[in-house]
């Protein structure tokens, strides 16, 4: 079976995008190889997850009506309505407003300020 092991984040302007994921998820950012890519560490080795990159993006950003085009990643995050506040003051936009999965927790989607779609959940097995 073949498992996701990387994910890359496509960004207009790199540092304002290191800084919004840095501001809401407390990631961590290198600079890999001298050219416009970033390993991003999203927690301690050994944990559940997995890391990615940021990449300088190749074209426009996606409008705000195109259709979803990529794999959506989900982050956990311990309150989805604390995450929700602290990505929006960051100048995120919600997509899909909290909702029950139910008997798993809850779940919402945002664009980040480059127009990037990413789900938040918070496990909570009595969502209904």
């Amino acid at each position: 079976m073949s498992r996701i092991v990387h994910f890359e984040i496509h960004a207009s302007d790199p540092q304002a995008s290191i800084a919004f994921y840095t501001d809401v998820f407390a990631w961590t950012f290198t600079r890999w190889g001298g050219v416009d890519y970033w390993l991003v560490q999203t927690g301690p080795a050994g944990e559940p997850g997995i890391d990615g990159g940021l990449v300088l993006r190749r074209g426009p950003p996606p409008g705000a009506a195109d259709a979803v085009g990529s794999f959506v990643c989900t982050i956990a995050v311990g309150s989805l309505d604390d995450t929700l506040a602290q990505a929006q003051r960051a100048g995120a936009t919600v997509a899909l407003p909290r909702m029950p999965v139910p008997g798993v927790g809850w779940l919402a989607y945002l664009k980040d300020p480059d127009g990037n779609l990413f789900g938040v959940m918070q496990r909570d097995p009595q969502a209904a």
